[in-house]
């Protein structure tokens, strides 16, 4: 059945308003939509980070689920070991019906400090869905690099200045490694196309085995732009091709939107603060680098796709 969004909109709220995140902010959005998905019984577990903070300062909650709030490192450990527990009841007769298991991280709790947690997860092959909650740095502590930090981004631990211009590595490609673990269902998303990553939520819960989806959150304070932007600089992003959106479901990749006009990805740095010292006529040079990575990706991407869009069927 096609994602209806009146009837979306009619779903009652499993994470409520009155939460202290900042307004416009992409986290938020990716998180509220994801649980749009959700049929039935969840529990949800969440790496230490701005979404986990905001929703959670004692004593109260934004959560109207189970909620574990886990470390920076072991959400994935920690939903693997909930997932197990809940087999192990349920072959007992002492849990009745389906429950459903989601982690949520954002990059530097998932790209770096839970890596080593969540491939483990994925390698033993608990039945649970992990959502990375992608702004490209730590911006909960301070807005510090990650490995998912773009090239050049100026951070507070990646300035950019005479020595070095903003981050000088370009980004882990970490679906791909999560691809490369075997697991049935991998995609990245952008909340700018709900349709789409609903749809993608929706079909990663259905599927038996660990799944995995990489959302696009744009943050305002560590990406420089102003907050009614939020859902336009995701859409930029897709439409420059520095974030595709894409499946990989038991090692098949799908390409699932192509831009009629690939723009140019200095449409994308142009607006945001973090950039602004790329545009200097001096670095050129790095702003053809980063056009040439975009470019080199995504001609990889489309190689693996062969190229043919398919929509998230929903």
């Amino acid at each position: 059945m096609a994602l209806n969004l009146k009837e979306l909109s009619k779903k009652p709220e499993l994470l409520s308003p009155g939460h202290r995140a900042c307004a416009g902010c992409g986290s938020v959005i990716a998180i509220r939509q994801a649980l749009m998905a959700v049929e039935g019984p969840v529990v949800v577990g969440f790496a230490t980070g701005c979404m986990e903070v905001s929703t959670t300062i004692y004593p109260y909650t934004s959560w109207r689920i189970p909620y574990i709030h886990d470390a920076f490192e072991n959400a994935a450990a920690t939903i693997s070991g909930v997932e197990t527990a809940y087999r192990a009841l349920k072959k007992r007769g002492k849990i009745k019906g389906d429950m459903k298991f989601i982690a949520f991280g954002g990059d530097g709790g998932t790209y770096d400090i839970g890596l080593q947690s969540l491939s483990g997860a994925l390698e033993r092959g608990h039945d649970f869905l992990y959502i990375c909650y992608n702004n490209g740095a730590y911006m909960n502590t301070g807005i510090q690099r990650s490995s998912a930090t773009p090239f050049c981004a100026a951070t507070t631990t990646s300035p950019a200045g005479e020595v070095i211009p903003g981050k000088v590595q370009f980004p882990k490609d970490l679906t791909s490694i999560v691809a490369a673990h075997h697991v049935p269902y991998a995609a990245q998303a952008s909340p700018h196309n709900w349709r789409d990553y609903i749809g993608k939520v929706k079909k990663a819960l259905a599927i038996e085995g660990p799944t995995f989806i990489n959302v696009i959150a744009s943050c305002f304070r560590g990406w420089r732009t102003e907050p009614t932007t939020s859902l336009d600089i995701v859409k930029t992003a897709v439409d420059t091709c520095f974030w595709p959106l894409y499946e990989v479901e038991n090692g098949e990749y799908k390409l699932n939107y192509k831009p009629k006009e690939k723009l140019p990805i200095e449409d994308w740095i142009k607006v945001q603060g973090r950039f602004k010292h790329l545009l200097d006529d001096k670095h050129q040079s790095l702003r053809d680098e980063f056009q040439d990575y975009v470019d080199q990706e995504w001609a990889t991407l489309l190689e693996k796709t062969g190229d043919q869009v398919q929509k998230v069927a929903v």
